[in-house]
């Protein structure tokens, strides 16, 4: 069944679903850079689109932002519809929407993977931060509520005696607290 026109002058896409071998297209010194960078696609092998078949000098399944845009682009034009998209690209409706919605949001670069949430506290500065840390090492006796009007008088800035306490974990501490 023959679903809309691919790339021009090219054969239209159908909505059989075809397993292809496709090569891999990254030469070693890009395959290491989308390494290094987070953005090597652990899912090219099911990446069976067209495009990619027939434009691997250009079409990188390997490479997991030209590989989400693609399937996005995909659908805009009528050539495919999200079934049809998700299951060329290998991936679920779940992933497509949410994909839509970041680049809806961002732009390209809302394709790229984030961290998700918060990316650290809000009003705890590195000065609050040391501040804490240094007053607790003169005097260990000081606690999260004590450490924390400290900060409000100093920085003038509330913080819970909670998260004071977080403040003066360290990492490995946190990490290890996590798993009990």
């Amino acid at each position: 069944m023959q679903v809309g026109h691919g790339v021009s002058g090219h054969q239209p896409l159908t909505n059989a679903r075809v397993l292809v071998t496709l090569p891999a297209v990254a030469d070693p010194d890009k395959r290491r850079s989308l390494l290094a960078l987070g953005n090597l696609y652990g899912g090219s092998e099911q990446v069976t689109a067209e495009l990619f078949r027939a434009h691997p000098e250009f079409f990188d399944r390997e490479d997991k932002l030209q590989v989400r845009y693609e399937l996005l682009r995909a659908t805009t034009g009528g050539d495919m519809t999200v079934t049809e998209a998700c299951r060329a690209f290998g991936v679920s409706r779940q992933t497509f929407y949410t994909l839509q919605r970041s680049f809806q949001g961002r732009g390209v670069a809302g394709l790229a993977d984030a961290k998700r949430g918060r990316k650290g506290p809000l009003k705890a500065s590195l000065d609050v931060v040391a501040f804490v840390r240094e007053a607790r090492a003169d005097d260990p006796s000081l606690s999260g509520a004590d450490l924390a009007a400290m900060v409000a008088e100093r920085f003038e800035v509330r913080l819970h005696r909670r998260t004071v306490e977080r403040l003066l974990q360290t990492k490995k501490k946190r990490q290890e607290g996590a798993g009990e």
